[in-house]
């Protein structure tokens, strides 16, 4: 049986895309119910907030294009830089369990979700690790129709 390393990344990261979808949801779900959310920091506007919401997009984005050149690029380099990705996610995703623990109340569904998503990140580092370490065009002979 043939092991497909792209295949599970890609399922890998688009779980944890929707987890982090799923977390920024729950953080907005009291909303709905007439309740107050819990902010970090009062802003006045949306410019005030600006370059976290580009540093957002960037958390967003940065694991579609590795879905996206997972699927199409098998480089030695680009795994490399793949499985570094992953270790800079998964440290983020730590930090970012950790800063939750200080933000009261403390709301624990987002601290379980957060830990189930560092375990997932941990999950992929492992997968990108194991991708990384195959020989260089390892899927040769896998044609590919576009």
């Amino acid at each position: 049986m043939t092991i497909n390393y792209r295949e599970k990344i890609i399922a890998l990261w688009v779980t944890f895309l929707l987890g982090t979808l799923f977390h920024t949801q729950l953080g907005l779900m009291p909303l709905f119910h007439g309740l107050p959310i819990v902010e970090s920091h009062k802003s006045t506007n949306i410019n005030d907030i600006s370059g976290i919401m580009w540093l957002m997009l960037g958390f967003f984005v940065l694991p579609m294009l590795a879905i996206t050149t997972a699927a199409f690029a098998d480089s030695k380099r680009y795994r490399v830089i793949h499985f570094g990705l992953t270790v800079f996610y998964s440290a983020m995703n730590l930090l970012h369990v950790i800063l939750d623990l200080f933000v009261q109340p403390i709301i624990w569904y987002q601290i379980t979700l957060m830990l189930l998503l560092f375990l997932l990140g941990l999950l992929l580092n492992l997968v990108a690790f194991q991708w990384m370490k195959l020989p260089n065009n390892c899927n040769k002979g896998q044609e590919i129709f576009i």
